[in-house]
């Protein structure tokens, strides 16, 4: 069974566990067995509404590029209860194991006729089930929060690059990049506008764009494509392809459409940035993973269709959309890579620990700097959402380098 099969299956029974504990409270506080049908109807004809207009067949067909009614009303609220509910299903199942085995063992010892007086404690049980219930209810608050501000709350960070080799006509060349855009109602592209000019307020000399500028409904292409290009930099703007650009088979035709704008899309290319005389070779690569990953097969020799490309008497600087190409970059002496891809874990824990990502379980390359013996790498948060449009603890991200000789 396939670990989405289990998220999945897990979901389902948390819908489960909550109407049961809307019936059981319902129970608790209305006597009267008709009213408290008639409410637990209600409610679930309230979320039956908002599924169907979220992934049924209320849904519109197509992706909007902009923020509709039905989204902000009826999407947001059910995907905000669809992602807390189910983390705060997990969070009680965790307070329910130690309970369910102390009530075992209480259970035990009472038929044994050797019950002591501390598991009986009255105040302990009253202080575990507190505890549980703020617990359980902290999801939906970081939920919201999410949903309402973490989303929206860019940041832009300044990374400075060492790179011994750099030729001293780029010391201090400044880079900006934009990773997973994910165009749709929740970055709408009067979003995408003030990210872009952003980015522009920054003076960059060169601008680059790792991928995801799609979600899955290739009609959406022409918005974003639109949306990107008023991006200017006096070197030049130039990208590479994500999985879901592959996924919604938009490859050959965004990369068309980028072209016609003036941005060049690298894909198993390379090109050489020039200034005074002096030059760093710039690579670009489509979406390649060493494993299965949706749609996409495994590629047996990763990054194998650029090992040409490769300067060995300059400075190479890669983009490559998945972090998990690294390792093979510095093998091959990349010395700088730049990619997207997780959105720093979207939903991260990273102010209590760096290592609570929900990413790490497919990645290690989660968020920021990775060095390696033969090269370095910098995993950009993205400033886009899929599937859930949230952020906890992952702010969505603009990166600036600066190079420098050290």
């Amino acid at each position: 069974m396939s670990p989405f099969t289990i998220i999945l299956l897990l979901m389902g029974v948390s819908q489960v566990y909550w109407a049961w504990r809307e019936y059981s409270l319902a129970a608790r506080r209305i006597p009267s067995r008709g009213r408290r049908l008639a409410m637990c109807g209600a409610g679930l004809a309230v979320y039956v509404l908002l599924y169907q207009s979220t992934f049924g067949a209320w849904r519109e067909a197509g992706t909007p590029v902009h923020l509709t009614v039905r989204d902000a009303l009826l999407s947001a609220p059910f995907l905000w209860w669809m992602a807390s509910s189910f983390i705060a299903f997990l969070v009680a199942m965790l307070f329910a194991i130690p309970r369910a085995i102390v009530s075992g063992v209480r259970w035990t010892l009472a038929r044994l006729r050797a019950a002591g007086p501390a598991l009986e404690s009255p105040p302990r049980r009253q202080f575990l089930e507190r505890t549980a219930t703020v617990a359980a209810g902290a999801p939906f608050v970081a939920g919201a929060y999410g949903l309402l501000y973490g989303r929206l709350n860019l940041e832009t960070t300044e990374q400075t690059v060492v790179l011994p080799r750099l030729p001293r006509a780029f010391e201090g060349f400044r880079i900006c990049q934009l990773s997973d855009i994910h165009i749709g109602p929740f970055m709408p592209a009067e979003e995408i506008r003030k990210y872009v000019a952003i980015a522009n307020a920054q003076k960059a000399e060169m601008v680059v764009l790792t991928g995801d500028f799609v979600t899955f409904d290739p009609d959406t292409q022409q918005a974003v494509v639109e949306a990107l290009s008023g991006l200017r930099a006096p070197f030049g703007v130039y990208g590479s392809l994500g999985n879901h650009d592959a996924w919604a088979g938009v490859e050959d035709s965004i990369t068309e459409l980028f072209r016609q704008t003036g941005v060049r899309i690298l894909r198993g290319a390379n090109v050489p940035v020039t200034s005074q005389g002096e030059s760093f070779n710039l690579i670009g690569v489509d979406f390649q993973s060493p494993r299965r990953f949706g749609p996409s097969p495994p590629v047996k020799h990763l990054l194998g269709n650029i090992e040409s490309l490769i300067d060995r008497d300059r400075v190479n600087i890669l983009l490559s959309h998945n972090p998990d190409t690294f390792d093979r970059a510095a093998e091959l002496g990349i010395d700088l890579s730049m990619a997207g891809h997780t959105h720093g874990g979207q939903a991260a824990l990273e102010f209590i620990s760096p290592e609570i990502a929900p990413t790490r379980l497919v990645t290690p390359y989660v968020a920021g700097w990775f060095r390696k013996p033969g090269g370095q790498l910098y995993v950009n948060r993205g400033i886009g959402t899929i599937f859930i449009p949230m952020r906890i603890g992952a702010p969505p991200e603009i990166t600036v380098y600066r190079l420098s000789r050290g």
